[in-house]
């Protein structure tokens, strides 16, 4: 029932694919509102945050400022695995996009900003590319088949 807990195999396998939607993250004091299905909620000191979808938001005159794409990475990710949300966020921080992470008990969440989560999605998939492939330094030679380098170490 655990998930993958190395890095090397989170980053190659991660598999990000987009949700249909556009989803707002919105507060709201006491309880969630009749017929309202948020994707995520989190109990805050100040109130309830729901993510939901930006029509629903819409039609129960929630405020929000910020719509988001949301991306499922489809690897199935251990709570205690080190490294991968770090790593995701560096790439889309690199790119200047910003990323709301959240874990669910199978998969790890992203919500980006809505009109760039296309690229975000390409950007998550070239980071996969490259995560399955030896890195090296100019000029030096393939390293052996027990050499993996990866985000920012050297594995033997």
């Amino acid at each position: 029932m655990s998930g993958e807990t190395d890095l090397r195999e989170l980053l190659t396998t991660m598999r990000p694919r987009p949700n249909p939607g556009r989803y707002v993250f919105t507060t709201v004091d006491g309880e969630i509102p009749p017929g309202l299905r948020p994707v995520v909620t989190v109990a805050e000191d100040e109130g309830l945050t729901l993510v939901v979808r930006q029509r629903d938001a819409d039609a129960a005159g929630l405020k929000y400022d910020y719509v988001a794409g949301w991306i499922t990475l489809g690897v199935h990710s251990a709570l205690d695995a080190v490294g991968l949300t770090a790593a995701v966020a560096r790439e889309l921080a690199a790119a200047g996009l910003s990323c709301n992470v959240v874990a669910g008990f199978h998969h790890d969440h992203l919500f980006v900003p809505y009109r760039q989560a296309a690229r975000a999605v390409r950007l998550l998939e070239d980071l996969s590319r490259r995560s399955g492939r030896p890195r090296r330094r100019e000029g030096e030679p393939p390293p052996g088949p027990d050499v993996m380098e990866g985000a920012d170490r050297v594995y033997r």
